[in-house]
């Protein structure tokens, strides 16, 4: 009779701690996101004309010359987030000295006046980053602004009203989101070509 009991009682418990665990405490936690922090809990996606076009926390690749280019990604085949992850080669490894020697190459044909910022040439430990530093988004203007017939002023400025600061003033560094300025650069030259 007390294993019939302890049998009973060991079901209902695993049906209340399912219940309560499995399925109340994840629709409360959903319910309250959604409520409290609709956006950050939708992937803070960035939408243009009524479409999705991306998301303010996954990078994404730019390639044209008109564009500010993205950090490069490890990600699959490039910003894929179900393959997040770095390279993990090791900084002596050839095939990443190769890769990133090959990387500051190209970049210095464009730019042969500045050195090369390390985050253009070298991927993020996710492969997802959406961000560049200002350093690596001033050595594009120059290319920036001569594919779109801007001035380097003018795309300079912009980089500027796209830089993000360390938040409360000492956690991270300063960045500037590539897809959120190539948006803004986008619609400066659909106003500017009416």
């Amino acid at each position: 009779m007390n294993m019939k009991k302890n049998l009973v009682t060991a079901m209902l418990m695993t049906l209340a701690t399912t219940l309560l665990l499995g399925i109340g405490y994840p629709l409360l936690v959903t319910g309250l996101s959604q409520i409290l922090f609709r956006d950050k809990a939708n992937g803070q996606l960035i939408v243009e004309k009524g479409k999705v076009v991306g998301s303010h926390l996954i990078g994404q690749p730019f390639t044209g010359p008109g564009y500010f280019h993205s950090r490069p990604s490890a990600a699959g085949m490039g910003y894929d987030a179900a393959n997040s992850g770095p390279s993990n080669l090791g900084p002596t490894n050839q095939k990443l000295i190769d890769r990133v020697s090959s990387a500051v190459a190209a970049e210095r044909l464009q730019n042969s006046n500045w050195l090369v910022p390390i985050d253009l040439v070298t991927t993020s430990a996710s492969g997802l980053d959406p961000d560049i530093s200002p350093a690596a988004a001033l050595f594009q203007v120059a290319r920036v602004a001569r594919e779109r017939g801007f001035t380097e002023q003018a795309v300079q400025s912009m980089v500027q009203q796209h830089l993000t600061q360390r938040q409360l003033g000492f956690l991270g560094e300063p960045r500037v989101n590539v897809l959120e300025l190539n948006l803004a650069l986008d619609a400066t030259a659909a106003q500017t070509h009416r």
